[in-house]
């Protein structure tokens, strides 16, 4: 097979919602219909056995959210997907950030009770800033919610979407009867509990047709065809190419959880969703097309299997062939790395891979070369665009609680760090430690994690900052003249660059004020 081939075989694509809009169920329900799993598990609290399939670390088991990205492949009607599922919840968002610069759609889940949600918008806006498709699945049609019209206008007006519905609900709640697929032209019956079979399927060229009125009833019947004609005189007919340049996106109604309406969005998504797009470098735009292996590190995790300490980076591929046992320019390092055991995955399932192309993620076994946007490479410089990195919002003292385990705590914040997780600051005069998070929740998670994969506990102590901001200089007389009159608001973070630690934005815009040769940047990719 071709590289063409291969790349028109994929499609990449994350799977983004505000918390509990049923994102993980309906990523479970895929899998289920690639026949990458065979089970559904729920996504509960730890009181059943079964969980779900992509929620693989222990504290999301116990909390039931999505705390880590996880990355999935099957096959699915002759094509290779490539699902991301990402965390729903915001004090989690710079990871779903970074990972929606790893796919080329994405497939938002929007809760039919509580509408379009907070981080739901967020998530979007990010996805529009990169012009990225987006097909809107609005779920949990079998309990009651807002009616249908009124949630497209909702989808409309707070996500900024063209929306173009392709499939529209019989009832909802206690009357919910299934859906019309305006895409197939073909009714589909509701059967409680995931049990759809073939028999539920019924082809109607015609909605007029007296079969509709055996099958949902002489009110629902009327129903639908006076809704479906309404939606056909307002909104726009479905166009694969505008929904591919992201300015159109089809809409689908179904139950996740009921395994219902996750066939109908599988085969339209699998029909219509873009191969591999192109990416953007600061130096030129890649074609995934081109000959020569390009791809860039968008996510780092410790730990996956606890038994074996491993660290891997997450690599999408933008161009050419990855090939196991190959020797690949590490940009920033400026020197060769190859990779005996490069992994596919399925969420903490890993299989060691011979070749990879544009569109699949691979997990590389790291010791500590890679950071998150790191560029790998045949050997031409580049350096992917895009890959955003966060100024912490909220701080606290770190402090070892067990003297004996000191030298794990410092592997495992050395570790969690490179994650991306959480910003790590020494104060200069008095080497205390400094965590920056963007959620409180990263907090816990970071707690949580120390004790179960590194044996080391840690308590925190709250510290009264406003911002943490990096610091560029041209003369070092006087910005070492500023680090002795300034020693107590002084850091450093991991990489040893120095950081200005501001207690009150009135302390700030008086230093920067009184120190105009010095510069102060939200991010330390300055």
């Amino acid at each position: 097979m071709s590289i063409a081939q291969e790349i028109d075989k994929r499609k990449t694509f994350g799977i983004v919602s505000h918390p509990d809009a049923g994102k993980t169920t309906l990523t479970e329900k895929l899998l289920l219909f690639g026949g990458a799993i065979q089970i559904a598990g729920a996504v509960k609290s730890n009181k059943i056995k079964k969980h779900a399939t992509s929620d693989f670390m222990e504290i999301e088991r116990q909390r039931g959210i999505s705390v880590a990205t996880s990355v999935m492949a099957f096959n699915y009607g002759g094509k290779k997907i490539n699902i991301l599922d990402t965390p729903g919840h915001k004090d989690f968002a710079e990871d779903t950030y970074r990972t929606l610069t790893a796919v080329d759609s994405a497939i938002v889940v929007i809760d039919v009770a509580k509408g379009v949600e907070n981080q739901t918008e967020n998530l979007v806006k990010v996805c529009k800033m990169r012009t990225t498709p987006m097909i809107v699945f609005i779920n949990k049609l079998d309990r009651e919610g807002k009616d249908a019209l009124d949630l497209l206008d909702e989808v409309e007006v707070k996500l900024g979407l063209k929306v173009c519905p392709l499939s529209w609900p019989i009832g909802m709640g206690q009357r919910f009867r299934g859906v019309y697929n305006m895409y197939e032209n073909k009714l589909v019956l509701f059967s409680p509990h995931g049990k759809q079979s073939e028999e539920n399927l019924i082809t109607i060229e015609d909605l007029n047709d007296t079969i509709l009125e055996e099958k949902v009833g002489e009110e629902l019947a009327a129903e639908l065809r006076e809704e479906v004609e309404m939606i056909t005189g307002i909104y726009p007919d479905f166009d694969k190419e505008a929904y591919q340049r992201g300015e159109l996106s089809p809409v689908f109604f179904g139950s996740a959880l009921n395994n219902f309406g996750v066939k109908e969005l599988l085969d339209c998504f699998v029909e219509i969703a873009p191969s591999p797009l192109p990416r953007e470098t600061e130096e030129r735009m890649i074609e995934p097309t081109e000959p020569g292996f390009t791809g860039f590190v968008f996510k780092i995790h410790a730990n996956m299997d606890p038994k074996h300490r491993d660290r891997i980076a997450f690599l999408r591929i933008c161009s050419g062939i990855f090939q196991r046992n190959t020797n690949y320019l590490h940009v920033r390092q400026e020197r060769k790395l190859k990779f005996s055991n490069p992994t596919a995955f399925m969420a903490s399932k890993k299989t060691v891979v011979e070749e990879a192309y544009p569109g699949d993620i691979i997990g590389l076994y790291d010791s500590g070369n890679f950071k998150i946007g790191d560029t790998l490479t045949e050997g031409e410089v580049l350096h992917f665009k895009g890959i955003p990195n966060f100024s912490p919002e909220q701080f606290r003292f770190v402090n070892n609680a067990n003297p004996l385990k000191s030298k794990q705590l410092a592997k495992g914040l050395d570790q969690l760090m490179d994650e991306g997780v959480a910003q790590l600051f020494t104060k200069e005069n008095n080497n205390r430690k400094i965590i920056g998070t963007v959620g409180a929740l990263q907090f816990e998670v970071i707690q949580y994690r120390l004790e179960h994969e590194y044996g080391a506990s840690c308590t925190y102590e709250a510290i009264n900052l406003h911002q943490a901001l990096w610091l560029s200089w041209t003369d070092d007389k006087k910005f070492n003249e500023f680090l002795k009159r300034r020693i107590q608001y002084i850091a450093k973070d991991k990489d040893g660059k120095y950081v200005f630690l501001a207690e009150s934005a009135y302390i700030l815009q008086t230093v920067m004020g009184n120190n105009p040769d010095i510069s102060f940047h939200k991010t330390s990719e300055f």
